[in-house]
């Protein structure tokens, strides 16, 4: 890759980090994306979505179809960074690296349109929106159709766990499908001086939230643990007034579908069971979220088998066990053979290591060529 590009990639990614939007409001970042793809030869560029946008590089003859993905929402975050170039949108912030994740896939749009005469086959571009809200863009699109024909699916996302120059890889299911959870608890209200006159939804409630561990200790499998997390409880508003009712919020991950309905269902037995020894009553009310992101052994061959082009085969880390935060790509990998993977973009020599979606998340821009890289490897070796 020329200086030239390398210098671009890092434009773009500081423009998008400059003027972050949340899911759903991309208007000004796909128009942004748009107007760059339209400047490089033989891309048909169109917007599936009203904030999403496709380039579709046609070679000539038969061949595969890749599609290859970059999501581009930000996060309603209040960025505390020292960048030159901030996020200018109050709180707004590319905090989980979606900045960077645009800027190399343009980048390999553009070294692809280049090699147009040598593809076989059909590349496509994905700009995606909403990846940070549910129920996301990904399953938006591929509802469209936007991964119809698709042989082979791609993403990569940024990571500050691992140095800049090192790509993780893991086969089968990498990240966690999410449900998450709102109860509302109803007892009897009173004065805080006479308990034995109420039915107190704090008692009942913490008594629930408590008990939910033995979801995950005594109800499922270890080998298909999930993990169950309360992190809301809400009640009350003076000190000596037991109130009527708790409201309760949390996450259910889990890493295969049996353990997944499993939780559920134990999570509501658990929920009827205290609530009933109590003589209180429950709703629950459940956001089914996105299933977890599933790497296929012939997709993931093929990244090895780039990755260690770009990165050189010693960089490349072997992940043991999947991940508990959660990807809206699962929807490609449920459609199409799909790999997303993780790359380092962490110089700790630079810069302290903060975690995706903290307030001064930063990357090393020195990385991202080599995410576009890794993007062209991929297509030259299914379409080339």
């Amino acid at each position: 890759m020329n200086e030239t590009l390398k210098s671009e990639i890092i434009k773009w990614r500081r423009h998008f980090h400059k003027y972050p939007e949340v899911s759903y409001k991309e208007y000004e970042t796909s128009k942004y994306i748009k107007n760059v793809l339209e400047t490089f030869d033989g891309i048909e560029v169109s917007q599936p979505t009203k904030t999403s946008v496709l380039g579709v590089l046609k070679g000539s003859g038969d061949g595969n179809t890749v599609l290859l993905r970059g999501d581009i929402d930000a996060l309603p975050v209040k960025e505390e960074t020292d960048l030159a170039f901030k996020s200018q949108h109050e709180g707004v912030m590319h905090a989980c690296g979606h900045d960077a994740h645009a800027a190399m896939l343009l980048g390999a749009a553009k070294i692809l349109s280049g090699m147009k005469a040598q593809i076989k086959g059909e590349v496509r571009f994905l700009f995606q929106h909403a990846e940070e809200d549910f129920p996301g863009g990904a399953g938006e699109l591929v509802e469209l159709g936007v991964a119809d024909l698709v042989d082979f699916a791609f993403a990569l996302h940024v990571s500050p766990d691992y140095e800049t120059g090192y790509f993780s890889v893991r086969d089968g299911v990498y990240c966690a499908s999410a449900d998450d959870f709102r109860i509302k608890i109803s007892g009897r209200g009173g004065h805080a001086a006479m308990p034995d006159a109420t039915i107190d939804p704090i008692i009942i409630g913490s008594e629930f939230t408590m008990s939910l561990q033995t979801v995950v200790s005594r109800k499922i499998s270890p080998h298909n643990v999930p993990v169950v997390s309360v992190t809301k409880f809400h009640s009350g508003a003076a000190m000596n007034v037991t109130p009527e009712t708790v409201e309760i919020g949390g996450t259910v991950r889990s890493i295969d579908e049996p353990s997944r309905v499993k939780a559920r269902e134990e999570i509501e037995q658990i929920l009827k069971g205290v609530t009933t020894a109590h003589r209180a009553s429950y709703t629950i009310d459940w956001d089914i979220g996105y299933p977890s992101v599933f790497n296929h052994a012939e997709a993931v061959d093929i990244t090895r088998s780039a990755a260690a082009e770009v990165y050189g085969a010693d960089k490349l880390i072997k992940v043991d066990q999947p991940i508990f935060g959660t990807e809206d790509f699962s929807s490609f990998s449920q459609a199409v053979p799909s790999s997303m993977q993780f790359i380092g973009m962490h110089d700790p020599e630079r810069s302290e290591s903060f975690p995706l979606h903290h307030p001064k998340f930063e990357i090393d821009e020195n990385g991202l060529e080599n995410g576009a890289n890794y993007f062209v490897e991929v297509t030259k070796r299914l379409v080339m």
